[in-house]
């Protein structure tokens, strides 16, 4: 299981990598593997919308079930994803890369967010 060192983590299953006041978000390798295959991403917020940390900002859909996401930081959103409109599985094959979710510009320096060893513990896995 991937879980790279330098992001942070939601009890959501949900990654951020902070870089100069930008949050980029996504699910986890462990949250796409539960999910199975995804067949579609769907964002319930626009650029330059505010989001509140923990609201709902878009769903997942996937074989077996659909599953909403959740802001980990309050924020406006610079830029969504619209690959994922026509690529969904890019989240299976690249979660932690090609298959980010939502930049957001935020204050917050992301201390309220679990660490890779955390969120491995919380799992049950080996970072």
């Amino acid at each position: 299981m991937n879980i790279p060192a330098d992001l942070r983590y939601t009890k959501d299953h949900e990654w951020v990598r902070l870089e100069n006041g930008v949050a980029t978000i996504g699910i986890t390798d462990y949250a796409q593997g539960e999910l199975g295959d995804i067949v579609f991403v769907e964002m319930d917020v626009a650029e330059g919308d505010e989001v509140e940390a923990e609201a709902a900002f878009g769903t997942v859909e996937a074989v077996k079930t659909v599953s909403e996401l959740f802001a980990p930081l309050a924020g406006t959103v610079e830029s969504i994803n619209e690959d994922l409109e026509d690529a969904p599985e890019t989240v299976n094959s690249a979660p932690y890369g090609d298959g980010w979710m939502i930049r957001i510009t935020t204050d917050d320096d992301g201390s309220g967010l679990m660490s890779a060893e955390e969120y491995a513990h919380m799992i049950g896995a080996d970072s």
